[in-house]
């Protein structure tokens, strides 16, 4: 399964009502790369540090992309570093990488570059919807992170008796990866709360002149 790319059209084209920011679907997005790696086998992860295997094509160019941008020295990198220094951008480039497969989301969430409209492409449109509107646990604890979140018939049918389906991840490995996607997140949120402060300080200075 592609998480990343499934995330991407939840986000982008799936959830029309609902308007996500670029910065935690970014973040989102190089966390879904990790699961994706770790199920290609590209990598591992020893507590909370990325360690690289022997690098594979995994037969998608974001991913393949992903895995050569890995750190390949001790004491290689921290998921949350991983997550800061991947994730700039991550958004813009699936939505670019949409386009260029031909399932170019519908959805106004982002401003995109001119281009010819295309169709979604019906068979990922469909899986990544299944996964979504199944409450597949790994999708819907990426999707909450993103600021997706479910309808609200969802969220009271839940399959496995949960609000958002994360708490079926209980593997060490999945707790280790949404947590320093919850850490980012909320640092994201801080980092903007400190800009609006002082961008509002600043506003008042130049009214008392």
């Amino acid at each position: 399964m592609n998480t990343a790319r499934d995330l991407a059209i939840v986000a982008l084209d799936l959830a029309q009502d609902q308007r996500v920011q670029q910065g935690e679907l970014s973040l989102a997005l190089a966390a879904a790369e990790v699961f994706d790696l770790l199920d290609a086998g590209a990598l591992t992860l020893a507590e909370d540090r990325i360690t690289p295997n022997a690098q594979a094509p995994t037969g998608d160019r974001l991913l393949d992309e992903a895995a050569t941008a890995l750190v390949r020295q001790e004491p290689y990198e921290s998921v949350e570093d991983w997550l800061w220094r991947r994730g700039r951008g991550l958004s813009a480039a699936y939505v670019a990488d949409l386009e260029q497969a031909g399932t170019r989301p519908r959805g106004p969430r982002f401003s995109l570059r001119a281009a010819p409209s295309a169709p979604v492409d019906a068979a990922a449109r469909q899986r990544a919807e299944e996964r979504w509107t199944s409450h597949e646990p790994l999708l819907t604890a990426l999707g909450a992170a993103a600021g997706v979140g479910l309808d609200e018939k969802d969220e009271t049918e839940d399959t496995d008796g949960t609000e958002d389906g994360s708490e079926a991840l209980t593997d060490d490995t999945a707790a280790t990866v949404l947590a320093a996607l919850g850490n980012a997140v909320m640092e994201l949120e801080a980092v903007r709360q400190r800009r609006a402060i002082e961008d509002a300080a600043f506003d008042n200075v130049w009214r008392g002149f």
